[in-house]
């Protein structure tokens, strides 16, 4: 009998030792986490991006006209293609019999000529070139050709561009000076220059 009363008596403290500590959890609160400010040593780091620069100011518009840089004045700016290839503002370049290598004299007519397309550099020219009255028509075309090329070549070496430059040959078609003699032929052994467009 005795025996029971502990075992039921062991059950029973046991059971009172689980009600007090029941209860007296239940009587306390469990904390409450308070906000807390966040400082600059909590903030998380982050990239700082940099501001971007402020817009360009607007371009204020007017309505004035565009003025366009004028050329200088010079009578040749303003004279007719007819007028121009009269006055001859080109020199011919001349060559020595059965050749069609670029003279020393010639350069210096070559020279002048490309001084005068660069101030007008809206002017297309035809390089005609031509032979004295000996030798064959089909030989002296072939000459002609070969001086035209020669002296637009020279042309282009000096900076004026190709597509401006035109090349024909006459032979002894058109010669500038119709006599017979070396006086004559050393007028007509030439690369002579037209104005075609400006």
């Amino acid at each position: 009998m005795q025996s029971r009363w502990v075992v039921r008596g062991g059950w029973m403290v046991a059971v009172a030792v689980m009600v007090l500590i029941g209860v007296g959890c239940a009587s306390r609160k469990p904390p409450v986490a308070q906000p807390v400010q966040p400082t600059s040593s909590m903030a998380p780091a982050l990239d700082v991006v940099p501001t971007p620069p402020p817009p360009p100011s607007t371009v204020q518009v007017t309505d004035s006209p565009v003025v366009t840089p004028k050329m200088p004045d010079d009578p040749m700016a303003s004279r007719s293609i007819d007028d121009l290839n009269r006055e001859s503002p080109l020199q011919a370049a001349f060559f020595d019999y059965d050749s069609a290598e670029v003279s020393a004299a010639a350069r210096t007519a070559l020279d002048a000529n490309a001084a005068v397309l660069r101030k007008f550099p809206a002017w297309v020219v035809t390089v005609e070139g031509h032979c004295d009255e000996r030798g064959t028509a089909e030989y002296n075309s072939a000459l002609g050709e070969r001086r035209a090329a020669a002296a637009r070549t020279y042309l282009v070496s000096l900076g004026i561009p190709a597509d401006r430059l035109h090349v024909v040959s006459y032979g002894k078609e058109f010669p500038f000076d119709a006599g017979h003699a070396e006086s004559a032929w050393s007028k007509n052994r030439r690369a002579h220059f037209v104005i075609t467009s400006k």
